[in-house]
């Protein structure tokens, strides 16, 4: 219940910090999507994610988590360290300084990957150790 509380936190951090940071950064060029709605559907999705870890602690739950976590954990460095221009409708998001909520939603997303593929790993253990296990004829797994 730990792994899960502790994920699921890492993911509402996450969250908390993208809705803070997505009003400052609602300017788009024409044809793209600004990168405060970006903000917006990574909250929601760091949101969705960190309930469903919360509620099920299900290998899928797990799964979702870490691919959220680690996306956001990936594009903050890359973004920090690289200047990609637009990407069709992604806007160029380059911003070369460390400051305290992007340090904050670094922090929680690494450690968010990382919980969730701690729990990929205990889920996907406990998965196999059950499969094998036999019962006799005409009973039922409990």
């Amino acid at each position: 219940m730990a792994l899960r509380l502790l994920t699921a936190l890492a993911l509402f951090i996450d969250a908390g910090v993208h809705l803070f940071l997505a009003p400052g950064h609602q300017d788009a060029q024409p044809g793209t999507v600004s990168q405060g709605t970006l903000f917006l559907l990574e909250a929601g999705v760091a949101v969705v994610a960190g309930i469903w870890v919360l509620v099920r602690g299900s290998r899928p739950a797990y799964a979702l988590a870490f691919v959220v976590a680690l996306s956001a954990f990936v594009a903050v460095v890359l973004y920090r360290y690289v200047d990609i221009p637009a990407i069709g409708p992604i806007p160029a998001m380059y911003d070369p300084v460390w400051f305290f909520s992007k340090t904050l939603s670094a922090v929680a997303e690494g450690a968010g990957a990382l919980l969730a593929l701690t729990g990929l790993v205990r889920t996907g253990r406990k998965g196999r150790s059950d499969a094998g296990t036999r019962f006799p004829a005409g009973r039922r797994r409990p």
